[in-house]
């Protein structure tokens, strides 16, 4: 029960040709690579929107007095 011998990897070799043929396994690795290569240009692509300084924001203060009246609640006339 230790290690898989040479012979056993030998027939799982031959059986997964059996099942998936040639063409299929030559073709599933061509669309990893494609998903890779898409991989890779996504991530040259955020480098490069990362790389672009946003704009400065800034923050308007309206320092006029609002339209409605204020009422002190807390304090009391006397």
């Amino acid at each position: 029960m230790g290690s898989l011998s040479i012979w056993h990897w030998i027939l799982v070799i031959a059986v997964v040709l059996l099942l998936f043929g040639r063409g299929k396994i030559s073709d599933l690795m061509g669309d990893v690579a494609q998903g890779i290569k898409a991989f890779k240009k996504g991530m040259q692509d955020d480098d490069k929107v990362a790389d672009k300084p946003e704009p400065a924001k800034s923050i308007e203060h309206n320092n006029a007095a609002p339209t409605a009246a204020r009422t002190d609640v807390g304090s009391k006339a006397v």
